[in-house]
């Protein structure tokens, strides 16, 4: 292949995003956003021994598995999913609807009042190929985990959360800067160029 064909920039993405698809599979990781969430962790140091933390919408498992790793056994992890997820070891696990409070209730019994030091989530609604209807479900279900977050994160926490650049977003962004004392914006190498996705970090629950 040339030099020239190999700059392309298609050659390019298409070489990136295989690369993390095939480094998932040699890592034993369930999904390439494994990558994401150890990238913006190498950065911000948010995942240590002892951390407890909860992942929404976990599945199919690679941000727990991360986490899990990292936290420890003096750490814990609960996660929770609309779809089913194959256990991980240090893993409490809750299949059901975010939305539904019920399901709501039976994971904070699963915390058992337990303060969390971080909530992750990358969570992404079944996308019906409507922008502006997709863009109102993401928000929503970002304003549910942000909800949770305010709820169960202890002062000094910090909420790590995917949104999608768009209608919402800086209503959003402002929801987070008064909770948080800082929040910042991360776009890992993992996160394909053609998406809007980015993720905001709020740091330091007030």
């Amino acid at each position: 292949m040339s030099v020239r064909s190999k700059s392309s920039k298609a050659w390019l993405n298409e070489h990136v995003n295989d690369h993390y698809v095939h480094q998932a599979q040699k890592d034993g990781y369930r999904a390439r956003a494994a990558y994401k969430l150890l990238e913006i962790n190498e950065k911000d140091r948010l995942i240590k021994p002892g951390t407890v933390l909860a992942d929404l919408g976990s599945a199919p498992g690679s941000w727990s598995q991360v986490a899990a790793a990292l936290v420890g056994k003096n750490g814990a992890v609960f996660a929770l999913d609309i779809l089913p997820m194959e256990p991980i070891a240090g893993v409490s696990f809750i299949q059901g609807d975010f939305r539904e409070n019920e399901v709501l209730a039976e994971f904070e019994a699963l915390l058992n009042n337990r303060e969390l030091d971080l909530v992750i989530c990358d969570m992404a609604p079944n996308m019906s190929g409507n922008s502006v209807t997709d863009q109102a479900r993401s928000f929503y279900l970002c304003e549910l985990a942000l909800d949770f977050a305010r709820e169960h994160l202890k002062p000094g926490g910090h909420f790590l959360v995917k949104v999608f650049q768009g209608a919402g977003y800086q209503e959003y962004l402002n929801e987070l800067r008064s909770l948080f004392q800082t929040v910042q914006t991360r776009k890992p190498d993992a996160s394909r160029n053609r998406s809007s996705e980015i993720y905001l970090l709020g740091k330091n629950k007030r």
